[in-house]
């Protein structure tokens, strides 16, 4: 301390008008996590590294002793006090009331109309302003001292203040002051001493500042040499070829929280208009959440290697299960790093990092089936919400995305499979939507498409019925339920030995159809002769207008349809039991046979019948009427 200095006294100063109010929005709106303190500061001091760096360049003397940039965080558990120290450019008198005074400088009400107006998103810039950062100290500190030496000035400067009103700054002999740099020190509130934790600050470093530019380290009680927690070189910003797969996988753990290995990795620097970084991994499970309705994305944002938030919805939500850090410099921020603006950058880096981790995954699909088989049974189902919501990837998906069908066992189809292995004559390419595999293996509306060797894709995901109404064509293939229309069968013939339906009925046939047309007139929308069933008496389709049997009761469950359309009957007219019935003249007995198979297309497509307690007289009366056909 000069002789000019040492005689000042100390001087106080005093916050505008409200500066209470003010301090209550920093601490209650801003910021959503008191963790954010210690990333806060340590960005300032990280800042501080930065500025010194540059300022050296055009006067080195600011820099003689050629220390490397370094921070460090000193801890008392005992006193409950944490010190963040760094050995940047520092402040003198007038530059630590402008800085840290930012909040008195721009005027309370101005100032708090701003943060108003960043909070609506209306794009004021304060975030780079140290004093807005800095003071989410007072969150968790009922005091803090900053103790600055500008780098190349003889003096330093102490800055103390409980948050509630006013502030002092003295001066302080410079053995009490960092060499160069500045050193904030905060006096923790009672209920956050948990803040002076050797285990605690460490974690929160790790996760929130262990990338920034600058080395970071930690001494956890007074006078114990301190160790090294980050090296100040973020794993992303180095090349491929210097990661290690030890490399990755311990980062992925860290940033997902997970404890598998990643099933895909994607890493690369975007150069152009924006440049940015991004490190990306597709979790080699399903993490707990992956079906919340709440869930948001996993992707932290980084601004110059220092985090923002880790709820920037980077991707879209049907890659909310990818895990990973972007990292930027063009990113414009608002009033907090927790609420980022919203802005053409941030458009272009989503849909540049979406379109990356798409093209992995297409690269994995085709070099390793087996691991991208495993990928798409855990994330499939999520991923295909991109084909509802998605229309400029729709196509992308459609080829990334895989199937269970009639002709791949326990295997999955692509639609690129699926096209190559068309029969001659088909022109469409057929799936049928349901809940349950096995049930859906053995319906009867599969059996003229088996007959014919068609294969059928089997969707059991709740979201096919909801994209597949949607889906584009596929390599000029367009996408037709089986269980939805007629089928357009005639065109392709039967296989070898099979025996297909015929849609030449007897006048029997005919004439019962139309009877029993009339007799269920309130149930169905029609009654016809099927070209699907082989097998099988009857079966349940939706018509050509109507919606997908299997969306239906999708919507019933959810409420969202009160009413469902009549379906459409369909008769094997080549069945032997509908022969023996058409030729029966008791009108009687005809009409419980028609009811009968309605409630047996039911039942085989996975409903109930509509009145059980009629479905059981009528089967009872079927069963006295063999009994003495047979007495």
């Amino acid at each position: 301390m000069t002789e000019a200095t040492q005689d000042r006294p100390e001087e106080q100063h005093v916050f505008e008008a409200d500066v209470s109010r003010l301090l209550y929005m920093m601490v209650h709106s801003v910021y959503s996590d008191k963790d954010v303190f210690l990333r806060e500061l340590i960005s300032n001091a990280a800042d501080a590294c930065e500025k010194l760096r540059y300022e050296a360049i055009a006067a080195p003397e600011l820099n003689a002793d050629g220390a490397g940039s370094r921070i460090l965080v000193s801890l008392d558990e005992e006193n409950g006090r944490v010190a963040i120290e760094d050995n940047g450019i520092g402040m003198s008198r007038d530059e630590m009331i402008e800085a840290l005074g930012t909040i008195a400088r721009s005027g309370t009400r101005a100032f708090m109309e701003r943060l108003e107006a960043a909070k609506a998103g209306e794009g004021a810039e304060l975030i780079g302003q140290f004093g807005v950062g800095f003071y989410s100290a007072f969150m968790v500190a009922e005091r803090v001292d900053v103790v600055s030496r500008r780098a190349g000035s003889a003096e330093a400067w102490l800055w103390s203040s409980d948050g509630k009103g006013s502030y002092s700054v003295r001066p302080v002999d410079v053995s009490e002051a960092p060499a160069r740099g500045t050193r904030v020190v905060l006096h923790l509130m009672e209920d956050a001493k948990t803040y002076a934790s050797k285990w605690t600050v460490e974690r929160i470093i790790r996760e929130q500042s262990g990338h920034v530019a600058v080395p970071i380290e930690v001494s956890a009680k007074p006078g114990e040499a301190p160790a090294q927690v980050s090296d100040g070189t973020a794993l992303w910003t180095k090349p491929k070829s210097e990661v290690s797969e030890a490399d990755y996988a311990d980062f992925y753990r860290g940033v997902s929280g997970q404890y598998d290995e990643p099933a895909l990795t994607v890493h690369f620097r975007a150069e152009g208009r924006h440049e940015y970084s991004v490190l990306a991994f597709v979790p080699g499970s399903q993490p707990f959440d992956l079906f919340d309705s709440e869930r948001k994305g996993r992707m932290k944002l980084y601004v110059r290697r220092v985090f923002i938030t880790g709820e920037a919805e980077l991707l879209p939500r049907y890659l909310r299960f990818v895990r990973g850090v972007v990292d930027t410099a063009d990113l414009p921020l608002n009033i907090s790093r927790e609420m980022i603006q919203e802005s053409p950058i941030l458009a272009a880096i989503r849909k540049g990092v979406t379109s990356r981790i798409l093209t992995a995954m297409e690269k994995l699909a085709a070099s390793d089936a087996e691991a991208f088989a495993r990928l798409w049974d855990h994330f499939g189902s999520v991923i295909k919400e991109g084909l509802y919501d998605d229309f400029e990837r729709r196509e992308q998906l459609l080829a990334l995305a895989r199937f269970r069908s009639t002709a791949s066992g326990e295997g999955l189809r692509s639609l690129a499979d699926y096209v190559k292995d068309m029969k001659p004559g088909q022109d469409t390419i057929y799936f049928m939507a349901g809940g349950n595999l096995e049930q859906m293996k053995a319906s009867p509306q599969l059996e003229g498409y088996r007959a014919r060797g068609i294969e059928v894709l089997l969707l059991i995901d709740p979201v096919d019925s909801f994209w597949t109404p949607h889906a584009p064509a596929f390599d000029g293939k367009m996408l037709r339920s089986v269980t939805q229309g007629m089928a357009d069968l005639d065109r392709i013939a039967p296989a070898e030995g099979s025996d297909a339906a015929s849609t030449e009925a007897s006048d029997e046939v005919r004439a019962f159809i139309d009877f029993a047309k009339e007799t269920l007139g309130a149930e169905v929308a029609d009654v016809r002769v099927s070209a699907r069933l082989t097998e099988s008496a009857a079966c349940l389709v939706a018509s050509d207008e109507g919606l997908d049997r299997q969306m239906e009761r999708l919507l019933q469950g959810a409420g969202r349809l009160q009413t469902a359309e009549k379906p459409v009957l369909e008769i094997n007219a080549g069945n032997g039991l509908v022969r023996s019935v058409a030729g029966l003249g008791d009108a009687g007995f005809k009409a419980d046979a028609a009811w009968l198979l309605l409630d047996e297309a039911r039942i085989l497509d996975g409903d109930r019948p509509a009145d059980p307690r009629q479905f059981a007289e009528r089967l009872s009366r079927l069963f006295e009427r063999a009994l003495k056909a047979n007495a």
